[in-house]
């Protein structure tokens, strides 16, 4: 995999000569140095450790402008070589967020920053699958999910992040909230990225085939059972 060279301000401890397969991540470095609190806190993190499978540890550390405004970092083989990449959300204080990939080697691709200050993004579930059965992933987000609620379908091809599709409509977070809706489900065989509508009154079901969306109401949304229904089949 091509590498993307890290920012001047970014500091990788214990580099590896080649990527090695990401068993474990985690946030450190709590912060307040980013006031939006979407999560529910003013807490962020400044720095990601993630452990490989031979138990090496690997630290990013973000300049001060940035920040990790995320639930969790999400493993995931993103390129299909059999080691996982780790996939988070990286806030700039005057860019807003954007999506990230890093392993041991440093950034492995992003899409680019939302461009606006208090502006944030939410996975979806473990953030990535490959939707359209193409044999390349797609990271999937909800952009802005307090204000555009779009949901954005990327697709990871030679090193890069290219946006693949869009659709209004949907969201998977209200402020405040601790933890991010729905995530990507696989049922009979199809996988569908599980979101509400626009208003929180119902429960989506949404399949991306590589050119469209189709898009079906699983039923009413009262609250986090009707999502863990759905993410279980049940709907």
């Amino acid at each position: 995999m091509r590498r993307l060279a890290l920012a001047a301000s970014l500091a990788l401890s214990a580099g590896a000569a080649e990527a090695e397969d990401i068993a474990s991540a985690r946030y450190d470095d709590p912060t307040t140095r980013y006031a939006h609190g979407v999560l529910g806190d003013a807490i962020e993190h400044g720095a990601l450790v993630m452990q490989t499978t031979d138990g090496r540890q690997f630290r990013v550390t973000l300049p001060d402008h940035r920040v990790f405004e995320d639930t969790e970092p999400r493993l995931f083989d993103v390129d299909g070589d059999g080691d996982r990449e780790v996939i988070v959300v990286e806030s700039d204080a005057n860019l807003g967020a954007r999506l990230s990939i890093y392993d041991s080697d440093g950034l492995v691709a992003s899409n680019d920053f939302i461009g606006q200050t208090n502006r944030w993004l939410a996975p979806a579930g473990v953030g990535a699958a490959d939707l359209d059965g193409d044999g390349r992933v797609e990271l999937v987000f909800v952009d802005r999910p307090h204000l555009a609620k779009t949901l954005r379908i990327y697709e990871y091809r030679n090193g890069k992040l290219r946006l693949e599709g869009s659709l209004e409509g949907v969201t998977n977070h209200r402020i405040g909230e601790r933890d991010i809706a729905g995530g990507i489900r696989t049922c009979a065989g199809a996988r569908e990225v599980i979101v509400a509508d626009a208003n929180w009154q119902s429960v989506i079901a949404v399949r991306w085939d590589g050119t469209g969306f189709q898009t079906v109401r699983l039923g009413p949304h009262r609250g986090r059972a009707d999502f863990a229904d759905a993410m279980s089949c049940k709907k």
